[in-house]
């Protein structure tokens, strides 16, 4: 039987910032701090992530700004004055408040899509508060300020705007159908999010990072965020190049969530196997 806590927390601007706590029943190995990505919130991640839950792994999400129970359905893709540095400023106040409510226990920071650009980016100044690091649905460029492209224009005859997120249609249809997913920004959020991932992909900032610190990549090849892993493999190379200790794993024919893939069960075990190594 999973516990869930519902919680508030607020910024270093004093936003208010909706969050949530799973547990299991099993003795707690380890906390996972999942960042969500774009266009979605953290309770999509409870049904995927149960098995890992249940095997003693305690998970935190918060839902960032912008986005889920911290926005609402008025506010969605904004993140207000502080843009997308003030929501990765958001982890590491979650961050120290799992340090102190779970002293002794490795923290493994996750993040998918958005939530990975955010990873990316608060590795390079909160690395000391964390074990290890999970990507996701992850690129290591974004692409050049001004233009734009339509995932779904890698895949013929699309039946909705967001088949490229899986090839379960079942899972597809349920995103589109919850009232809180559904990528939108505004301007101001838009370019702030394309601010902080040139700085991800600069490598001087990793200079600092932990050698040997364990991460963990797994990505589909046809999840067209990575242009079949052209834009994810030089990540894979800058960590390995930077020290970390990095595990890739790519699944074949997997689209952009892979946690809602139509091979999900595969995924997670994937996914536990690593963790379990991890947290010894």
């Amino acid at each position: 039987m999973i516990e869930e806590q519902r919680f508030g927390y607020r910024g270093e601007d004093g936003a208010e910032i909706a969050a949530f706590r799973w547990t299991g029943s099993a003795p707690a190995k380890a906390v996972i701090q999942l960042a969500h990505g774009a266009g979605e919130h953290s309770l999509r991640y409870l049904e995927p992530l149960t098995p890992i839950i249940e095997a003693g792994y305690v998970l935190y999400s918060a839902d960032h700004r912008g986005h889920g129970a911290t926005a609402g359905p008025d506010r969605l893709g904004d993140f207000g004055p502080g843009g997308a540095a003030a929501a990765i400023s958001d982890m590491a106040v979650l961050s120290k408040k799992i340090r102190a409510d779970h002293a002794g226990l490795p923290l493994i920071l996750f993040g998918h899509s958005m939530g990975a650009a955010f990873a990316q980016v608060y590795l390079t100044r909160h690395h000391g508060l964390i074990d290890a690091l999970v990507l996701s649905g992850t690129a290591a460029t974004w692409l050049p300020r001004g233009e734009r492209r339509d995932p779904n224009s890698a895949f013929e005859n699309p039946r909705t705007p967001y088949d490229w997120l899986s090839r379960d249609t079942a899972e597809v249809d349920k995103y589109i159908a919850d009232p809180l997913c559904g990528i939108r920004f505004t301007p101001e959020s838009g370019a702030s999010f394309r601010t902080i991932g040139e700085q991800a992909a600069d490598p001087g900032y990793l200079n600092e990072v932990r050698k040997g610190l364990p991460v963990y990549i797994f990505v589909g090849d046809e999840d067209p965020i990575n242009d079949k892993l052209a834009r994810v493999t030089p990540l894979v190379d800058r960590y390995r190049e930077a020290g970390l200790d990095v595990t890739f794993k790519v699944y074949p024919g997997g689209r952009h969530e892979m946690l809602n893939e139509t091979n999900r069960a595969e995924v997670v075990a994937d996914l536990k196997a690593w963790l379990d190594r991890v947290a010894g």
